[in-house]
């Protein structure tokens, strides 16, 4: 059991960033601190934060550095930070969990699995577990839990992880997985906090919108389905990832192009998705404003809302129905005429738009006339984090 006056420290480890946060037990859980460190492998490397008031602190910039060192050089600086003293606890997203179903208490032999498990996914793993290691060097007695990303779709049915490979490959893990585990988990709660009954009983579409795009379908408050696969890579098209691709593309590139492996890896996840098809920008804002002028962008918009549509559409039908609808993730949550494309002819499935309330963000999007609920949620995989520390070790 932890002291009721500690606080948790989480780390959300990214491809390029680390995200942070201190939190303050209660009931809610008070945020004290949060920030995050940018550009790590890149030029202009930043660490930024804010107090419990949202008041910016000074900013940190770091030399060029790998993900070790930028754990370290975090680590560091929040030593210096009062909140840090009375930190009892350290929760870790850790996006492959393969077949884990809950947080974890972080042992010798957990941070084995996850190295072993780095092939799965070498855009976050290794950074993340370059985080453990750092607070396991600088502060042993901390205790470390590991959220885990997949752990929230542990629930589908095996027809929607197995993949028609040769079944080898699955004896050996390859299956679909999914992830925004964390996400989603913080929407459901907070839906059941607004009383809706669908949190627990009905048929509820989540939509994490942002730079990283995915879909879950949930039943009866358990995930059934999820547009992710075996990596983050797979599903709806994104920022810099291409979402789903006919297999072939990799061997034509490898013969015609002489692409290796690792470059096509490169390709599929940093140069593909809005980027690749507007050739300008991954961030829909700078798309939106752009898409008027230059038929790329409108392309990359267009081609983004499209697939989304058609990935709600598939997941009404594998639920039979659908009673909730939610937008979330910096799109989901920000962008009216993103989510109003979306939703455009979709009546017949009883989704119908408030447009005043839409183009305001409003938490309630849908009329009062339609069937569908649509709500826009906020989401926040940091305070998610701390919940689940909180829940495992108490």
């Amino acid at each position: 059991m932890i002291s009721a006056q500690g606080h948790i420290l989480t780390l959300n480890g990214g491809s390029s960033s680390i995200r942070f946060a201190i939190y303050e037990p209660g009931k809610p859980l008070n945020r004290v601190l949060v920030g995050h460190v940018a550009r790590i492998g890149s030029a202009g490397t930043q660490l930024t934060s804010f107090d419990a008031q949202g008041k910016p602190l000074q900013p940190v910039a770091m030399a060029s550095t790998d993900h070790p060192s930028a754990a370290s050089i975090l680590l560091q600086w929040l030593e210096a930070q009062p909140a840090f003293a009375s930190v009892v606890a350290v929760g870790h997203r850790v996006v492959h969990g393969m077949h884990h179903s809950a947080p974890e208490i972080i042992t010798q032999q957990l941070l084995e699995t996850l190295r072993q498990i780095r092939p799965y996914d070498p855009e976050h793993l290794p950074g993340e577990i370059a985080l453990i290691e750092a607070v396991r060097e600088r502060h042993p007695r901390l205790i470390q839990v590991a959220c885990f990303d997949t752990a929230f779709h542990r629930t589908m049915p095996r027809v929607a992880t197995l993949l028609p490979i040769p079944r080898r490959f699955h004896a050996r893990g390859i299956q679909r997985y999914g992830f925004h585990g964390l996400s989603y988990a913080y929407l459901m709660e907070e839906l059941a906090q607004l009383g809706d009954p669908t949190a627990t009983r009905g048929r509820v579409i989540l939509a994490h919108l942002g730079n990283g795009a995915s879909l879950a379908a949930i039943c009866d408050g358990r995930s059934i389905d999820t547009s992710m696969g075996f990596t983050p890579t797979a599903g709806l098209v994104m920022g810099s990832r291409s979402g789903d691709l006919d297999p072939g593309i990799a061997p034509y590139l490898a013969q015609t192009e002489q692409l290796s492996s690792s470059q096509f890896y490169r390709l599929v996840n940093h140069e593909s998705g809005l980027l690749g098809i507007s050739e300008t920008t991954s961030d829909m804002r700078d798309l939106l404003a752009l898409e008027t002028t230059d038929p790329r962008a409108a392309d990359a918009v267009e081609i983004f809302c499209y697939q989304t549509k058609k990935w709600l559409g598939a997941f009404v039908a594998a639920l039979g129905g659908l009673d909730t609808l939610i937008f979330s993730g910096g799109i989901g949550e920000n962008c009216p005429s993103i989510r109003s494309r979306v939703c455009e002819g979709l009546s017949f499935l009883g989704i119908d738009l408030n447009p005043a309330n839409n183009a305001r963000n409003a938490p309630l999007i849908s009329s009062k006339t339609a069937r569908v609920t649509v709500r826009v949620l906020r989401t926040d995989e940091e305070q998610m984090i701390a919940r689940l520390v909180l829940h495992t070790l108490s």
